[in-house]
């Protein structure tokens, strides 16, 4: 079955929507924490991939290295992330949580893990399987378009 441009147009438009409410819902379930959106997510980034580069950090997040360069320093100011120069090439600096920054990770899963059920409750979980799968497959192929490396 091929999919129509205007299905496809539709489908991104409602991927995109569907994103960004989420991360409204989520940004007000995080303001008792005190933590911005930029905060939160660089914290999840780095719960997935401690040690990331800055570079690697700053891409993922769409930001540029002077944004990240200061977006880190006020995390490192709160005791929330660690830079470190990269042990075979100092030109590199690596992200890293700090004690402090693992709790808040744990505050931030607990405050949205009954959003995250709630947005996903509608569906079945063969339902989120499929989707699940179906946005792998996308952005596998995405990530080969741009020349990323592919995640394992």
């Amino acid at each position: 079955m091929a999919i129509s441009t205007d299905d496809a147009i539709r489908f991104g438009f409602l991927l995109h929507d569907v994103s960004r409410m989420r991360r409204v819902v989520i940004d007000r379930a995080l303001k008792p924490l005190g933590i911005t959106r930029s905060q939160w997510w660089v914290l999840c980034n780095l719960s997935r991939r401690d040690g990331m580069t800055q570079t690697a950090l700053a891409a993922d997040l769409e930001l540029t290295k002077v944004a990240i360069g200061g977006l880190l320093e006020r995390m490192e100011t709160a005791k929330l992330v660690q830079r470190r120069f990269d042990e075979s090439d100092a030109r590199i600096r690596r992200v890293y949580l700090t004690r402090a920054g693992h709790r808040l990770v744990r505050d931030i899963r607990a405050q949205v893990e009954q959003i995250e059920l709630e947005i996903l409750g509608p569906n079945s979980e063969a339902d989120i399987q499929t989707t699940v799968q179906s946005l792998h497959r996308m952005k596998l192929l995405l990530l080969q378009k741009i020349g990323e490396p592919v995640e394992e």
